[in-house]
């Protein structure tokens, strides 16, 4: 069961090792590192894996996405996932970011655990791959029982701000067994709404600005403003 805090916590996807530096000193709490922006972030290069290991100070979450597309995986993907989160274990990353669903978009309960499983201990977030699911209670349900500690989740529409509603029932829901982190669209011009509307206790954002590909330090620092202030 989670515990209550009154703390909110930013984590900001960054898709390049110099926006992960930069998103760290500007106040972000956590960084989820991936790469590909336009698909919606793919597993990092190993190479970069190391270089913001290295420097960053913050806890850092990686990606783990050998594709872009859907989310059902074949038999040889999962290997390179399972690969992939290895060598994250290796380097002490400390979470990973995964989601696996199958053919009829629900939530491939066996090859998460297994996953999960690998991950020995290492708090994993189910990403955005449930905004696909049909049925989010029952999507929920087995997110909790793969043993996941937190999902990235827009409510099931395009955007945070659009799932506000369904934000705030998943919340009341399944607030107390599983972390809710909205994401999707979260910027310093909405994060107020969303952070008072849903009581979330984090909040994911790429904090990019317009006609910009690398992570703004003055809209991480206005978003912490915000969710501080809360």
């Amino acid at each position: 069961m989670q515990k209550a805090s009154s703390h909110k916590l930013l984590e900001v996807a960054c898709f390049d090792p110099e926006s992960c530096f930069t998103a760290g000193q500007a106040g972000a709490d956590r960084i989820e590192f991936c790469r590909d922006y336009g698909s919606g972030g793919l597993t990092p290069l190993r190479d970069d894996i190391l270089k913001v290991r290295e420097r960053l100070s913050i806890p850092l979450h990686v990606i783990i996405r050998p594709r872009a597309g859907g989310f059902v995986y074949s038999a040889e993907e999962m290997e390179t996932m399972k690969r992939d989160i290895l060598f994250c274990k290796a380097q002490r990353v400390d979470g990973l970011v995964f989601g696996v669903l199958t053919a009829n978009n629900e939530i491939d309960v066996p090859a998460n655990q297994a996953l999960v499983e690998l991950c020995a201990g290492l708090p994993c977030t189910f990403h955005r791959a449930v905004d696909a699911c049909p049925d989010p209670e029952t999507a929920f349900g087995g997110i909790i029982h793969a043993g996941f500690r937190r999902v990235l989740t827009s409510g099931g529409r395009a955007s945070a701000s659009e799932g506000i509603e369904q934000l705030k029932r998943l919340q009341k829901k399944f607030g107390r067994e599983i972390t809710i982190m909205p994401g999707g669209g979260i910027r310093s011009h909405n994060i107020g709404l969303i952070a008072r509307e849903t009581q979330c206790p984090e909040f994911h954002s790429a904090a990019l600005i317009a006609g910009k590909s690398a992570v703004d330090a003055h809209e991480v620092s206005l978003i912490k403003e915000h969710i501080s202030h809360d």
